[in-house]
């Protein structure tokens, strides 16, 4: 007690605060309540020196005005104004119902003026009291301070909090946790075992007078003790908008984005602001406003709109697609031309035109063309195990066929003309059995390669999808890339061979010199091989597989209008040319 009386009537400034002499509105009580409100805003925005100390702000009422470089807001309250008479009929209402039984409420009201040093000050005014500022020193004997109000601005009030957290103050929480009493309008005011009121709010309308002054409307209310469907509550047709077409303002610079589009932000522009980009490729967005788009499952694609998955079309060339109908007659057709081929050499081979090209290699290799043209079919049709394993094979063993047929008739040719010269000896390799041999040596290493790679790693069926298609491909799995182009990097090797030996025997002066028309067979053949890789490459599902038919189709055809149509013209149309007297005459001449 010494030495707050020391305190108190020391001059020492050390012993207070050096704080502005605040003047307040008091009213006593048993218990206080500090009320620290802004009733007066003022901003004194001058410039800082810091050579002495800043002049201290002060609350008045005034205008906007501009004094030499200083500006200066004077502005009086009204809302925290009326904040404080609603503060102090709360106080007078708690009191007369008796509430809180013999206990009266005070309370010590100061304005900051939103001055954050002057806000410290007050509540400092209002934890000592007396007129001074002493810090852990309270000089309203048996009037405790209870709570401290303040304005809700964020800065002022967390100062507030530090402080009064320092010095253990607590809400009026054990006070008002049993207080509930009626208003004047029949409403009840209680407080729930928080110390906090029931949630009842007005909702107001700012609207323009006819005389252009500001009226607030009340269009609705939020009372959490009203009856239930009746909590929110607003009248919308007194409504006065503040656009020029009376009409609810947009939220949102952007509208929303409706399905199959999501939202992006704009750059350097608010949040509410985007811009709408349709879903990629394999991706929905099945509501309005979606930020992101959903991607579909592997066997499914979104419709024309991007609202939803649906499920992939399963592809493959039919027999009842246009394309595969069309390769399958083609097929067939082409399959009976060399059987009428044949059976033309058959009933002219004793025919000089007929013996000269060697009968027996010439209806070997009409049989191996009739089953190219048949192995097309093997890929018309949706893919099964069986059909996977014979349709590559099959193709490769009866080209392979083909070309060594063309192979034996070439080497035989240029054995032939060797074999004329005086005290040759290679009359021996003239013989029907080296043809068969070639042949059959050929044949044989394509089915070898074709058994190991059956063996190894076998084609298979298997649905062939990719995101940014909406078809599934129901194709053959080759099963060995290597194989497979292995393979057809035999068949070309064949073929090469053969070119190189047929343009190198062109000009042999021979009864019937085939050498020419091998050297043509050939070309074509590789030319459709070789326009065949990228054209393979670039395909995709059904029309893969279209291109190696039409591949197989159209390299038939080469060699069979190269090797046979001459012959087959002759036969039928020239039969001056097919005797032994022209062929005799022919071979002595050097062929141009």
């Amino acid at each position: 007690m010494s030495h707050f009386i020391n305190v108190l009537s020391s001059e020492t400034p050390q012993w207070h605060l050096d704080v502005a002499d605040l003047e307040g509105l008091i009213r006593p009580g048993d218990v206080m309540i500090g009320i620290v409100l802004p009733f007066h805003l003022e901003n004194e925005l001058q410039r800082n020196t810091f050579a002495k100390r800043p002049r201290r702000s002060t609350c008045s009422n005034g205008f906007l005005f501009i004094v030499q470089e200083h500006v200066k807001y004077k502005w009086f309250s009204s809302n925290y104004f009326q904040q404080l008479q609603v503060m102090i009929f709360a106080i007078d209402e708690i009191t007369k119902n008796s509430i809180l039984p013999n206990i009266t409420l005070g309370f010590q009201v100061y304005d900051s003026c939103m001055v954050i040093q002057q806000t410290l000050e007050a509540v400092l005014h209002s934890l000592t009291g007396n007129g001074m500022v002493v810090p852990n020193y309270r000089c309203l004997l048996g009037a405790p301070l209870s709570a401290v109000i303040g304005h809700p601005a964020s800065t002022h009030s967390i100062l507030l909090a530090q402080v009064l957290g320092l010095l253990r103050y607590p809400q009026l929480l054990n006070y008002m946790k049993k207080a509930r009493l009626k208003l004047t309008d029949e409403r009840e005011l209680y407080f729930d075992e928080n110390g906090d009121p029931p949630a009842v709010y007005d909702i107001v309308n700012l609207q323009l007078t006819p005389v252009g002054t500001i009226q607030h409307v009340k269009i609705g209310s939020y009372d959490t003790t009203a009856d239930f469907g009746q909590i929110f509550s607003v009248n919308t047709s007194i409504i006065q908008w503040a656009t020029s077409d009376q009409q609810v303002p947009r939220s949102v610079c952007s509208e929303s984005c409706p399905v199959g589009f999501r939202k992006a932000p704009r750059k350097g522009q608010p949040v509410c602001c985007y811009q709408c980009v349709l879903c990629p490729n394999g991706e929905i967005s099945n509501q309005s406003g979606s930020f992101d788009c959903i991607k579909c499952p592997w066997d499914h694609w979104p419709n024309a709109q991007k609202s939803m998955c649906l499920p992939k079309t399963t592809e493959y060339l039919s027999y009842d697609d246009p394309l595969g109908v069309t390769l399958a007659v083609t097929t067939i057709v082409s399959s009976l031309v060399p059987s009428v081929i044949l059976r033309l050499f058959v009933q002219y081979r004793k025919s000089p035109i007929v013996k000269a090209s060697n009968y027996n290699l010439s209806c070997l290799l009409l049989l191996s063309s009739s089953l190219c043209f048949f192995s097309s079919l093997t890929f018309i049709g949706p893919p099964q195990r069986e059909t996977c394993l014979l349709r590559q094979s099959a193709f490769g063993m009866v080209f392979t066929l083909c070309v060594s047929c063309i192979l034996a008739k070439t080497i035989m040719v240029v054995f032939a003309f060797m074999a004329t010269r005086p005290g040759s000896k290679l009359k021996i390799w003239t013989s029907p059995w080296v043809s068969y041999l070639i042949i059959l040596t050929c044949t044989l290493l394509q089915l070898t390669l074709c058994i190991i790679w059956l063996a190894v790693a076998s084609p298979f069926p298997e649905l062939n999808t990719t995101p940014d298609t909406r078809v599934m491909s129901f194709e053959c799995n080759e099963g060995s890339a290597i194989a497979f182009w292995a393979m057809l990097g035999y068949l070309s090797l064949l073929a090469f061979t053969s070119f190189i030996v047929a343009f190198l025997a062109r000009r042999l002066p021979d009864s019937f010199n085939e050498a020419q028309y091998i050297t043509f067979s050939m070309v074509a053949f590789l030319s459709v091989w070789i326009s065949f890789i990228p054209a393979y490459l670039s395909a995709q599902g059904k029309y893969t597989v279209a291109m190696e038919i039409f591949a197989i189709l159209s390299s038939s055809w080469a060699l069979l209008i190269c090797m046979f149509f001459p012959k087959c013209f002759i036969i039928l149309f020239r039969p001056d040319m097919n005797s032994r007297e022209y062929l005799m005459r022919k071979g002595k001449t050097p062929s141009n």
